[in-house]
């Protein structure tokens, strides 16, 4: 059992935004030897997020996005004093982690799933930490 642990730079260029990591994440196992076994995940920011969805339209990234706009707007009343409490909570519903299985030196994703970094505080250097797991 090997555990190889890597470190991406993610750019946002913009204040809320959905980047399509899938082929950054996919050339980084490539360059392990992990054949089958696990990859982790982890955001460790607490204004973003990562999450597995659809990679062929892209209206989907746009109305995920304009849907938690609606569901968590920038308002006045909240208390935090940065003033990005409606990024840290779009964090918390998406989550800072994803769980993906590798299989044959691959990313074991649907034929419609793609690996989404997800920016609700930029733009900002980010990292994405990822841990591969396996044989």
């Amino acid at each position: 059992m090997k555990i190889i642990k890597k470190v991406l730079d993610v750019t946002t260029t913009k204040d809320e935004q959905m980047i399509d990591i899938t082929e950054m994440v996919r050339e980084t196992l490539i360059g392990t030897s992990i054949k089958n076994g696990t990859l982790y995940l982890f955001v460790p920011h607490t204004t973003s997020a990562v999450t597995i969805n659809e990679n062929t339209d892209p209206n989907v990234k746009k109305d995920m996005l304009y849907s938690l706009k609606q569901s968590f707007p920038i308002e006045k009343e909240f208390l935090h004093f940065e003033g990005n409490s409606h990024a840290h909570i779009k964090s918390s519903v998406i989550g800072n982690d994803q769980t993906v299985f590798i299989e044959d030196n691959d990313l074991l994703l649907g034929r419609w799933q793609a690996l989404y970094f997800c920016e609700f505080d930029g733009p900002r250097q980010r990292k994405l930490n990822l841990q591969f797991v396996g044989e």
